[in-house]
């Protein structure tokens, strides 16, 4: 984390509202990025993002400062985007109310059990990838962005996001056959 990154993060630690505010300006951004691939309204995406900047201040007391803040806070705001899609899944059945001759979804209830456990676990495996490769990796795995708009989103060039994708894949392979996160 950079040095005045680190120092924000330790202010607004202590309550300094003029840190949460510097630290929302920086990565207000970030997070809006990160969400808004998720929904086709930009109220959704508003919703979202402020609520992402209040779970991460609420937590920030437990965060650990030797971590990079940015991925911590956009792992945060993919968790919140999927609450806010399984929220809106929600009042859509209630509206809708249960009928089963108009399923949501192709999945039975039992394969939506089974597609949400795997979906928990790869994130439990990407939330454990060192922090070069986990921003690359949420954006091709769960944001599911090609190359080029990833490169253009997180600033690198694309051979390094090739290099990292391809090294993250090894890095949650090796995790997977270990079975490293529960």
């Amino acid at each position: 984390m950079e040095k005045k990154e680190k120092e924000l993060v330790e202010k607004a630690m202590q309550g300094d509202q003029m840190a949460f505010r510097m630290l929302y300006q920086m990565h207000e951004k970030a997070v809006r990025g990160r969400v808004s691939g998720y929904f086709h309204w930009k109220a959704d995406v508003d919703d979202v993002v402020l609520e992402s900047f209040q779970k991460a201040f609420s937590a920030l007391q437990g965060f650990d400062t030797s971590r990079e803040f940015r991925p911590w806070l956009l792992t945060i705001a993919t968790r919140t985007a999927l609450d806010h899609l399984e929220s809106i899944k929600r009042e859509t059945e209630k509206k809708e109310g249960a009928d089963t001759n108009h399923p949501l979804t192709d999945f039975t209830p039992e394969e939506e059990i089974i597609n949400d456990e795997v979906h928990e676990r790869l994130m439990g495996f990407i939330d454990e990838l060192p922090s070069l490769y986990k921003d690359v990796m949420i954006k091709y795995m769960i944001e599911e962005l090609e190359y080029e708009e990833i490169a253009k989103e997180l600033d690198l060039e694309l051979n390094t996001v090739r290099t990292r994708i391809r090294r993250g894949k090894q890095h949650l392979a090796q995790m997977m056959v270990r079975g490293e996160v529960e």
